[in-house]
């Protein structure tokens, strides 16, 4: 479930850019997402994703809809070496970036719940979450109410002549 491109004629980071909207996604999620990326680095991955895709499901046997993405790793490959022209005689040096792509595929393995175990989970969240609530409140007042009888007393010995 993996499929490797090398010595691709695009910067790294500008795949890497790409790369990081895809990434821990569903396949057929990315696939669509970068349908509609408008950038070069966008075709690429598409390719490359529906490659290992296609890797996984005529390999490995494996359905194309319980994919994900498990890694996406761009290196730096070889460095075209160019020169631009410039007056009396010199040149600036023009460097031609390229790169390396794995993607790498896992399945994901989701034991399917039914929908009745799912409210009964649901439900006890719910009852959980409401019995907090009420502790913490009762936690609350009867911690609120000693302190305020002790301000009350504490402010009551305090007058004019005091602070003369």
């Amino acid at each position: 479930m993996k499929a490797h491109l090398k010595n691709v004629r695009i910067s790294p980071k500008k795949v890497n850019l790409v790369a990081d909207l895809v990434r821990k996604m569903k396949v057929n999620q990315a696939i669509s997402l970068l349908d509609y990326t408008p950038k070069k680095a966008a075709r690429i991955l598409r390719k490359l994703i529906a490659s290992a895709a296609a890797n996984a499901k005529n390999n490995d046997s494996k359905n194309v809809d319980t994919l994900s993405i498990a890694e996406i790793k761009v290196s730096k490959g070889l460095t075209i070496k160019r020169s631009n022209p410039i007056s009396r005689g010199r040149a600036h040096p023009i460097n031609k970036f390229c790169s390396h792509i794995h993607v790498i595929l896992k399945e994901d393995v989701a034991e399917p719940i039914n929908t009745a175990e799912k409210a009964e989970v649901k439900e006890e969240k719910t009852i959980k979450k409401a019995e907090a609530k009420k502790t913490a409140a009762k936690k609350a007042t009867t911690a609120k109410k000693p302190a305020a009888k002790e301000a009350t007393a504490k402010k009551a010995p305090s007058t004019k002549k005091d602070a003369k």
